[in-house]
């Protein structure tokens, strides 16, 4: 058990990341309260203050002064989402884990149907959302994510992830060994277990404001997808060097034979220019992907911490 979670053992222990909410975390928290009520279970609630810009830990730290079971995490600097779900999946003690956005879009109301599959032998439940709330350009990034997950890390093709999620005990103890720099969630729930379940439901509007998410980020997280969890990039990157090789001998070979069989034939200019632009983007690419590996493992090998705990409330 966590050093920070010397507590009573909880039903459910809900996680969330907070940025930029203090306008709607405290509308989130007080649904958690109402609902673990009807459904007359024990909880938690861990919020992690991301450094948040806005007075949100102002309002957390409010909070937890009034309900011991809300619990307050607060990073020396920005971390990211991730870090933040890491840390308090971390401290958390409870049965089942839930992990859920800041900005009321996760339907807390259909918590029921969402621990219904842990209750009948699966391991991890994902809310289905049939069309998501968000624009159009992050619409998009996470349709390229979904597709790298599912041809890198292994995910099931017809499984969608989503921002609301409850798992057992068990794998919220696998996901909390991970000591890496880059933790990714969705790379630790699959290789933590092969049963996972989508639960369908209908995503809520986003309360108030807009995604956080920057395109800076958006690229640093798909790179996470695949270059924490996975090594296919490389191999994808040794199978197109041999393929360009292959390819590169044949043409090679065309040439010769055409330069024999017509000695009047011209070397065609247009056509070293356009070999040697694919070998040399085809280099640099290898090059930059096997120097984000060697960053990543340099990174590891200084212990670069995945977040830096500067304040705790009720632990």
């Amino acid at each position: 058990m966590s050093a920070l979670s010397e507590t009573a053992k909880q039903d459910l222990s809900f996680v969330i990341p907070c940025y930029r909410s203090e306008r709607t975390i405290e509308w989130v928290i007080q649904e958690i309260i109402e609902v673990t009520g009807k459904l007359n279970r024990t909880y938690e609630i861990i919020a992690v203050d991301d450094n948040s810009p806005d007075h949100v830990y102002d309002v957390l730290a409010g909070l937890a002064r009034e309900n011991r079971n809300i619990k307050v995490i607060h990073f020396s600097k920005n971390f990211g989402q991730h870090a933040g779900l890491m840390a308090g999946i971390r401290s958390s003690v409870g049965d089942v884990v839930v992990v859920l956005d800041d900005d009321g879009q996760c339907p807390l109301d259909h918590l029921s149907d969402l621990i219904l599959p842990l209750e009948k032998g699966w391991d991890i439940a994902i809310a289905q959302y049939g069309r998501k709330k968000q624009s159009f350009f992050k619409n998009v990034c996470s349709n390229l994510n979904e597709i790298a997950a599912n041809i890198l890390v292994d995910k099931p093709k017809d499984l969608q992830m989503g921002n609301f999620m409850a798992f057992k005990r068990f794998i919220a103890d696998e996901i909390s060994r991970y000591a890496g720099p880059y933790p990714y969630l969705s790379g630790l729930l699959f290789r933590s277990s092969g049963h996972l379940a989508n639960v369908p439901m209908q995503e809520r509007a986003r309360m108030e404001g807009g995604t956080t998410y920057t395109l800076r980020k958006l690229f640093s997280l798909w790179l996470n997808s695949f270059t924490a969890f996975s090594i296919k990039p490389l191999r994808f990157a040794s199978l197109a060097g041999m393929v360009i090789a292959a390819v590169g001998f044949f043409y090679g070979a065309v040439i010769i034979v055409q330069k024999l069989a017509n000695p009047a034939v011209a070397v065609g200019w247009s056509s070293l220019v356009v070999l040697q632009t694919i070998l040399g983007g085809l280099i640099l690419l290898v090059l930059g992907l096997i120097g984000e590996y060697l960053g990543r493992i340099y990174m590891s090998i200084n212990q670069t911490p995945q977040y830096v705990i500067d304040q705790t409330i009720n632990f």
